[in-house]
């Protein structure tokens, strides 16, 4: 059966910190006899004194919301207060151990105005201050990029690694030129664009079992259309796990389940009916659910069923193909691994409450986000390779067509 997107991709702003371009530093020092005139960001620091640096300049907009800070030269900073203007909550931060700088502790939100203000004592014992108001870039201004897999995760070897963008991107070059994907295991990775907002990442093969894999983000101040640029600069590591590739035959109605290139279970399923095919191709797991609720009118079929408990579901396509147990198969039917009889999904033998030593339970234990899922012999077109994580469907030589090095 189908069913829609359950769970967009995570936005990155919720499972990663985002980080934009330093501006230039702009000298904020103060003199030997006050502590500056706070105006510009600027006092008007002796030779001998301490320079104050704010990276953000008095009355800037389109400041940093995460490389924004302060440093001092011949000097140490004493205090610095940021807060957020017209409300004076306060934005913690750190001066570091040997006084030459400060920074927020966390990114600054987008769109926002703050207030720095900060002091220093000089090597000559004078004190100098220096103040800046300024606002932070904005959402209309700026773009980010969803991102899955996440940091620190062990994921399958079918497992790309995906970005979407918010905003269409026209600098294709640009942006991919800022984003690097490297494994371990010594594979060459090439980005591939589908469409204006959607940048994905893989090997020629599956990726090596047991590599780790490292995507670096410096899309800082990258100009990705006319009038936006990036904000993020993050370096992601996640974990290839073991080799697990299954392969579902229509034709015989069994899924071979192989581990390292050692076939360790074949278990019957049931597939697509005559009426509503499976997708041939190679497939990727990219959601895993417990129980889900499947509802067929949010695919255009109708009540051709509402299943509010859809046990051990793991989503193969974008569009709703899912592999799944099925506890309400009808008992009249030929038992499974004899007939294809669902609405386009990979049916397991199951029982309700995803309980209890089924073949569906099996798999779910045994199955994680990026494991591949092989359909052959359905009467089905092959899957889209930009529906789900699916790229694997694509040649090499299309694959590297498709990148914008």
């Amino acid at each position: 059966m189908t069913t829609p997107d359950i769970a967009a991709r995570r936005a990155l702003a919720s499972c990663a910190a985002l980080l934009v371009g330093a501006l230039t530093l702009t000298a904020c020092g103060g003199s030997a006899n006050a502590k500056g005139d706070d105006k510009g960001g600027k006092g008007s620091a002796a030779a001998a004194g301490a320079e104050i640096a704010i990276s953000a300049k008095d009355g800037s907009t389109g400041a940093s919301i995460n490389t924004t800070g302060v440093k001092v030269s011949d000097g140490r900073l004493t205090e610095v207060t940021m807060t957020v203007a017209g409300t004076g909550h306060a934005v913690p931060g750190a001066i570091s151990a040997d006084g030459g700088s400060w920074k927020p502790k966390e990114q600054l939100e987008r769109g926002t105005k703050y207030e720095i203000s900060a002091t220093a004592k000089g090597a000559d014992g004078r004190a100098t201050s220096a103040r800046s108001a300024f606002t932070t870039i904005s959402k209309a201004n700026s773009f980010i990029g969803t991102y899955t897999p996440d940091n620190g995760t062990t994921v399958g070897v079918g497992m790309p690694v995906s970005l979407t963008f918010d905003k269409a991107i026209s600098h294709k070059k640009a942006v991919q030129s800022h984003i690097t994907v490297t494994s371990s295991g010594g594979q060459q990775v090439v980005g591939h664009w589908f469409g204006a907002q959607r940048l994905d990442f893989r090997p020629q093969e599956y990726w090596k079992a047991g590599s780790k894999v490292t995507m670096k983000i410096d899309l800082d101040g990258v100009k990705g259309a006319n009038g936006i640029q990036g904000v993020q600069k993050k370096t992601v590591t996640f974990s290839i796990g073991r080799s697990q590739v299954s392969t579902v035959d229509v034709d015989t109605q069994t899924m071979t389940v192989a581990r390292d290139g050692r076939t360790i279970r074949t278990v019957p399923i049931s597939a697509g009916s005559p009426q509503f095919t499976t997708y041939n191709g190679q497939m990727v797991i990219s959601e895993k659910y417990q129980q889900i609720r499947m509802d067929s009118r949010t695919v255009d079929l109708a009540n051709a069923y509402d299943i509010p408990d859809v046990p051990h579901a793991m989503r193969l396509t974008q569009s709703g193909t899912f592999i799944h147990g099925n506890y309400w198969y009808n008992k009249g039917n030929p038992p499974f691994g004899h007939e294809g009889t669902s609405h386009g999904c990979v049916g397991l033998q199951d029982v309700r409450g995803a309980q209890g030593d089924t073949p569906a339970k099996w798999f779910y234990d045994n199955s994680m986000i990026g494991d591949v899922v092989i359909v052959k012999n359905s009467p089905d077109k092959k899957v889209a390779p930009d529906n789900g994580l699916n790229g694997w469907n694509l040649p090499w030589s299309e694959w590297v067509a498709g990148s914008a090095d």
